[in-house]
């Protein structure tokens, strides 16, 4: 790839790239961190003290990346699909109060409305069409149930080590997955995740971020619903 190609592939897929590199930054300092606090307490319990590989393979790293994956793709699978029927008046966040539902094939250019640079599976119509037509919400809440399974494993495995520590018996998955412990992680998660978007919903009505297509045009009245009304 020339240096041009690469530039302009940078400036095309900055989005995605910048956000990719500050996950990297945050799973570096969570394990760097993480290992701090992980040794202090083994230190406390006169264990032995674990290098930063074994503590990023190990299931107390694990756990605590999943339950965050978990909740965030609870939050986009949860937001793509509410939106389809819930609107918020004056918020850029909201199709227009007019749009509410799925929307007909004209307004979707789907199949016969497609145009040339449709997806082939747009002009296909049918059930690709549909396939197609619901594959965004679906993909986010694979990620949450793939993220909170292995949410439910690794804390299984992370709780047990606890239990043994303590001369208790350690509990299967299904004990695991229905304790105090794990619907404690998973709801205080969940609940920051509704938060955010209720506060984002409401705020995006009065407020605004000139040159953000999260926010209407600076000048638009607060009633104005949608980014490009």
């Amino acid at each position: 790839m020339t240096t041009s190609r690469l530039i302009r592939y940078v400036r095309d897929n900055g989005l995605a790239l910048a956000f990719l590199f500050l996950l990297l930054l945050a799973l570096v300092g969570q394990a760097v961190s993480g290992v701090a606090e992980f040794n202090h307490q083994q230190t406390v319990d006169g264990a032995q003290q674990v290098s930063v590989w074994q503590y990023v393979t190990s299931s107390s790293f694990a756990v605590d990346v999943a339950e965050n994956w978990q909740s965030e793709y609870l939050q986009f699978a949860l937001y793509i699909i509410a939106t389809i029927w819930l609107v918020q008046r004056g918020s850029s966040e909201s199709k227009r109060l007019e749009d509410v539902g799925t929307q007909s094939d004209k307004d979707q250019k789907v199949g016969r409305y497609a145009t040339p640079s449709s997806p082939a599976w747009a002009r296909a119509g049918g059930w690709r069409a549909a396939l197609y037509g619901r594959s965004l919400g679906t993909v986010m809440a694979i990620f949450f149930l793939l993220s909170l399974t292995a949410q439910s494993i690794a804390g299984q495995a992370a709780y047990n080590v606890d239990l043994l520590h303590q001369h208790q018996d350690p509990v299967s998955w299904v004990g695991y997955a229905t304790s105090a412990d794990f619907w404690n992680r998973t709801l205080q998660n969940w609940q920051s995740e509704f938060l955010a978007v209720a506060s984002m919903a409401a705020f995006a009505i009065y407020l605004r971020q000139r040159g953000s297509p999260e926010s209407k045009l600076v000048g638009a009245a607060h009633d104005t619903t949608a980014q490009d009304s």
